[in-house]
């Protein structure tokens, strides 16, 4: 037998992850060890959530936990195949048709994430003939299913409509179907996308529009049915990707569109035919979140209401929360944008010594010499809490040097 040393070949990776620590943006993951809510637990410490995508509350409302442990005595903890050969429940039917008369669209299929709703839909629907004009700040889920496709893609300056317009002129005469696609509401900045000018240039030049409204669900639109209720463009955008995963407080995407882009899903979306099924908990879970954004919209006005208090209060302490050479938030998203990513990871780190969870973002999820922490209210943080959130923020951003 040799008694040669085998050389690591991933020895590159923790030469990677070296650099990281070198450059003081390598983090390790807070484990959450009690429920999801506006005060909790991560690694043994009583925390401020501040980092939540559980805008309304409901991943502990009562009425989903009693859905989810109803449709597991009903049905068992697994649905046991993919959705194409033997794992397309009853309960999974039932949530999609809810989720499109809540939409107000034809037909809808729910993905096992939001992540594979977009990559899968992108690139089932678009080939290598075809174009993708795409907003700079779109989620990765967009960008992945952008390069899946092999579609050429143009991407246009953040929200800049005038520039989406002049991308899809530049390709008029070419062959192929274009599609133009922007998030919604922006994961990293709070803003929201200029849907009705994006809509008029799609329509303009013959393209498929398409939103991706994850973070929007719930929390924009009559009753959160998300940026195409907030601007009325029902009817305009051909493609609505959302989330189960963020306000409905459980897991999983959607697509909402026609009965025959849908159907071409259930056929070409590879996420859809190689993934199993959710759990129907998971489904049940979703169908009675749906019915309390029905039953009880003051959980929304509950979000807002702490969503302006906190933005204007952290404007007040002089902190950078967008607008300058950054967007501006419009939502319960509100970066605290900071510059460096060392700077960020260290802020994130005596912010949760003080009993904060606020997580540092750095590159490349946000460009270099914007790193951020970034809050997001819920409808479940009371005045008392965020009002101490803001002291806190307060002490740590003079001790840093992040405000005066």
């Amino acid at each position: 037998m040799s008694t040669t040393t085998r050389t690591n070949p991933l020895s590159y990776l923790t030469d990677q992850m070296n650099e990281l620590k070198a450059k003081g943006t390598h983090f390790r993951l807070r484990v959450l060890e009690d429920e999801q809510e506006a005060v909790c637990t991560f690694d043994g410490k009583k925390v401020i959530n501040l980092a939540s995508n559980n805008y309304l509350g409901l991943t502990t409302h009562p009425k989903l936990r009693e859905a989810a442990l109803e449709a597991t005595k009903k049905y068992g903890v697994g649905s046991g195949a993919v959705r194409t050969i033997a794992g397309t429940m009853r309960i999974h039917m039932e949530l999609e048709e809810k989720i499109a008369r809540f939409k107000n669209v034809e037909a809808c299929v729910v993905f096992q994430s939001g992540f594979a709703a977009n990559a899968g839909t992108v690139s089932a629907i678009l080939g290598k003939e075809d174009f993708i004009i795409s907003d700079e700040l779109n989620h990765a889920s967009i960008i992945d299913g952008a390069r899946l496709s092999r579609a050429k893609i143009l991407v246009f300056r953040h929200k800049d409509v005038a520039h989406a317009e002049e991308q899809l002129a530049s390709i008029k005469d070419q062959p192929g179907k274009k599609l133009v696609i922007s998030d919604g509401v922006f994961s990293m900045d709070g803003d929201i996308g200029p849907l009705p000018g994006l809509c008029d240039a799609a329509e303009k030049y013959g393209a498929i529009m398409m939103v991706d409204d994850a973070h929007s669900s719930g929390v924009l639109g009559r009753n959160g049915r998300g940026t195409i209720d907030h601007f009325n463009v029902h009817g305009r955008v051909d493609v609505q990707v959302g989330t189960l995963s963020k306000a409905i407080g459980a897991l999983g995407g959607y697509v909402c569109g026609s009965k025959d882009l849908i159907d071409f899903l259930y056929h070409r979306a590879r996420p859809f035919l190689f993934s199993t099924s959710h759990p129907p908990s998971v489904a049940a879970t979703c169908i009675a979140a749906f019915d309390v954004l029905e039953q009880e919209p003051e959980r929304i006005e509950k979000l807002w209401e702490n969503t302006r208090f906190f933005k204007k209060e952290l404007g007040l302490i002089g902190f950078n929360i967008g607008g300058q050479n950054t967007p501006a938030s419009e939502t319960p998203i509100t970066p605290i944008i900071v510059g460096e990513g060392r700077l960020a990871m260290q802020f994130s780190r005596e912010l949760f010594d003080e009993g904060i969870m606020a997580t540092g973002i750095a590159f490349p999820t946000v460009a270099e010499g914007k790193a951020r922490i970034r809050t997001i209210m819920t409808a479940t943080h009371t005045h008392d809490q965020l009002t101490q959130a803001l002291q806190m923020l307060k002490r740590v951003g003079k001790r840093l040097g992040i405000v005066n």
